[in-house]
Formats: C-alpha cells, sequence, structure tokens
C-alpha cells in the first residue's frame, strides 16, 4: 500500500495550509475551530487542528468534507487543486 507524503514541504497531507489559512481569516483559535466542528458532530481537538496545520497528520477524505462544509469551501479547494474563486 502506498502512503501518500509530500516530500516537497514534509507533510502527510494537502489541506494543512489551507485550513490555517482559512482558520485565521475567521480569527479561530485551534480549539475553537475544534469546539465548532464537535458542536457539528465530529470527532476533532484541538491537538488534531494543529496537527493537520502542521502537516505531521494523515486527514481522512470525511475529515477534508467536513472541514470543507465548516469553511464552506469546495474539497479541491482545500486539496489545492482549485483556487477559491
Amino acid at each position: 500500500m502506498k502512503i501518500y507524503w509530500n516530500k516537497e514541504n514534509n507533510s502527510k497531507n494537502l489541506i494543512g495550509k489551507r485550513v490555517h489559512e482559512l482558520r485565521k481569516e475567521r480569527k479561530l483559535s485551534q480549539k475553537a475551530l475544534a469546539e465548532k466542528l464537535q458542536l457539528a458532530g465530529y470527532e476533532f481537538s484541538d491537538l488534531t487542528v494543529l496537527r493537520i496545520e502542521r502537516g505531521t497528520r494523515f486527514v481522512p477524505d470525511y475529515e477534508v468534507v467536513a472541514l470543507a462544509e465548516f469553511f464552506q469551501v469546495s474539497c479541491e479547494y482545500l486539496l489545492g487543486v482549485q483556487d477559491n474563486g
């Protein structure tokens, strides 16, 4: 089984940078974001958000969908294959 690892930036996911940018735009702390996602029924902690943003955590597809829905952007935007526009 091949597991994705971005060797260019040593990251285990593609969405960390965009999650960080979107969270900052909305003036949310990592803890506040995690709490809002928990209220929406997802299992996120502030440590989960931290690891996603740092690229030290693989992100399953259902979490990409949850974050895209929360931030009201497409999954493609989070993945960096589409601009937000």
